[in-house]
């Protein structure tokens, strides 16, 4: 796998189909937190400052999971985005955050909550929806959208 965007016609990050391969799954835990999609949304924060996020994720960027864990921490986007932009190491990052967030994160709820969008009724017809435009209905191992970003990111085959 590369680390540069590639172009996919038909992939979930349908605004251009370029797809960042690097960025970390939804599924790995921050390691100092233990948050579901925090290290991502922290991968996306360093390529958008960078000027590097492709407009297929620019997006959704502060948007969807991002903004759904920025609510459920009572922070707002911009200033993780502040933490990442003027932390000078991954500890300094860590301590930022860890300042930034509320002393009790409530991590298993978060992360139920990640694990399970698009398992609600509602949830199910938005994911069939978005399998519909990949060309991939027949995918019953996708069943979250946390699934649909790494069957789209190559991390389910």
């Amino acid at each position: 796998m590369t680390d540069q965007p590639i172009h996919r016609p038909n992939g979930f990050s349908e605004a251009t189909g370029e797809i960042c391969y690097d960025l970390p799954s939804a599924y790995i835990p921050h390691r100092a937190t233990g948050l579901l999609h925090l290290a991502r949304f922290i991968g996306k924060i360093r390529k958008h400052l960078q000027g590097e996020l492709p407009k297929s994720y620019q997006r959704n960027f502060c948007k969807g999971f991002d903004r759904f864990l920025c609510l459920h921490l009572q922070v707002e986007p911009e200033a993780v985005i502040q933490c990442v932009r003027e932390a000078q190491s991954e500890a300094d990052l860590d301590a930022r955050l860890l300042a930034l967030f509320p002393k009790d994160l409530r991590v298993h709820v978060w992360n139920r909550e990640l694990v399970q969008k698009g398992m609600s009724e509602m949830g199910r017809e938005a994911l069939n929806d978005a399998k519909r435009k990949m060309g991939s209905l027949d995918r019953t191992d996708v069943i979250s959208f946390a699934d649909m970003i790494d069957f789209d990111e190559g991390r389910i085959l």
